[in-house]
């Protein structure tokens, strides 16, 4: 029964194991958009529903369709979901995507939100995106009951992965690595961050600083605009790179990735900034090669978080979230029978939607007709009774099937 209600589920996957991140943000539709762009895909394909889900390193359509999906099919509505794309690309998307059907598409959102199929093992942020993803498609008239149950289902699960286990309780990714760095060394909130470029990297690890409480940036880059873009969202100021060494504001932190195949911070540099604080320093060099200059380190009193330090932290973190695999595994295996049962239950449920519309006929059939008179007849002491007993009548006959059917189905199903 649950394998005739999938057989329509589909989802087509563009992920970091088949793509570039580059090529995968080709696919990303803006929010604003997805309603003009995706509904008339929906009414076009016939698609009975349609979810969108995208994030940095993936993005993926499940579906309920009733006619076949095949490489033509896929190419006809990346075709019309992407006008714009270019052939070659498109080519290359309809034969490396990732197609999942039936069960294995929802086992697959459930591998997906508790983020064992992410490019970092453990990440949490999934689970909200896969939950916001959802709200805002049936927000807008995309989804429908089955994408709703799986939807529900999936959460659940997912929640259970992240308090049943230890999957996401140890930072892997650099900018978290880097912020946990900072907690231990007590930094405190007024402290001052020069943020030396203005790249994915730094611009996470400024929002990631100013969510948690940090307040006191100034953001150098190569390019003023990238700078002044970064600088107000986090509240800070704004400077070309090359104006680096004319800065007097003084600074407690240094957060650097700039690309450059150089050491950014000389010793003369760092001297200038400084302007004689003799008091010890934070620098987080996330750049490959590094920016900061070893001679720093040497002369200065510097407390120094390199990307090297916290590339070894991450992959002793993931081996231990690895451990992990095989309690999520017991747990996804769990939910893969219990949403069986789930689907099993709701096709009850349809099934027997017209029982309490029927009973509540009869019950208006024998008041208003049957046994009008005799009704009528009836004290108003009396005939309060009688509602009463025929409420509850009724409230019991509408319950007793539904739960019976339901019983049955978990005894025997």
């Amino acid at each position: 029964m649950a394998k005739e209600v999938l057989k329509y589920l589909h989802t087509i996957a563009f992920t970091h194991r088949n793509f570039e991140v580059t090529k995968i943000g080709l696919l990303h539709i803006p929010l604003d958009e997805q309603n003009t762009r995706l509904n008339p895909v929906k009414q076009d394909f016939k698609l009975e529903e349609l979810l969108m889900l995208s994030t940095c390193n993936r993005v993926e359509f499940s579906f309920v369709f009733t006619g076949a999906v095949d490489a033509q099919f896929m190419h006809q509505f990346l075709r019309a979901v992407y006008p714009s794309l270019g052939e070659e690309d498109l080519t290359s998307f309809v034969i490396k995507l990732e197609h999942y059907h039936g069960m294995k598409a929802v086992d697959h959102a459930m591998s997906v939100a508790s983020s064992i199929d992410s490019m970092i093992i453990g990440e949490r942020e999934i689970i909200t995106q896969v939950r916001q993803a959802y709200e805002h498609c049936a927000s807008i008239g995309l989804t429908g009951d089955l994408l709703r149950i799986i939807n529900r289902h999936v959460v659940e699960t997912a929640k259970k992965v992240y308090t049943r286990t230890s999957i996401s309780t140890k930072p892997v990714s650099v900018v978290s690595l880097a912020y946990h760095q900072l907690k231990r060394l007590q930094i405190p909130l007024d402290a001052r961050f020069l943020i030396i470029g203005a790249g994915v990297t730094n611009t996470t690890m400024g929002r990631f600083l100013k969510k948690h409480g940090f307040k006191n940036f100034a953001v150098f880059n190569r390019t003023l605009e990238k700078a002044a873009q970064l600088a107000k969202e986090l509240g800070g100021s704004a400077y070309p790179l090359q104006e680096l060494d004319l800065y007097r504001g003084g600074f407690d932190v240094i957060i650097s990735c700039t690309g450059a195949d150089h050491h950014v911070i000389t010793p003369v540099l760092y001297e200038t900034l400084l302007q004689g604080d003799p008091h010890p320093k934070t620098v987080i060099d996330i750049a490959i090669p590094q920016d900061l200059d070893p001679e720093i380190i040497v002369k200065h009193p510097v407390k120094h978080i390199s990307v090297s330090l916290l590339q070894k932290i991450s992959h002793e973190n993931l081996q231990e979230r690895t451990k992990e695999l095989a309690h999520v595994e017991q747990i996804l295996h769990s939910a893969h029978e219990e949403f069986e049962q789930i689907l099993q239950i709701r096709h009850v449920e349809l099934a027997m939607r017209a029982v309490p519309e029927e009973i509540k006929r009869i019950k208006s059939d024998a008041v208003n007709e049957v046994f009008k008179h005799e009704i009528n007849a009836l004290d108003p002491q009396s005939r309060e009774v009688l509602e009463k007993v025929l409420g509850y009548v009724e409230k019991k006959y509408i319950a007793g099937p539904m739960k019976l059917a339901k019983e049955i189905l978990v005894k025997h199903g």
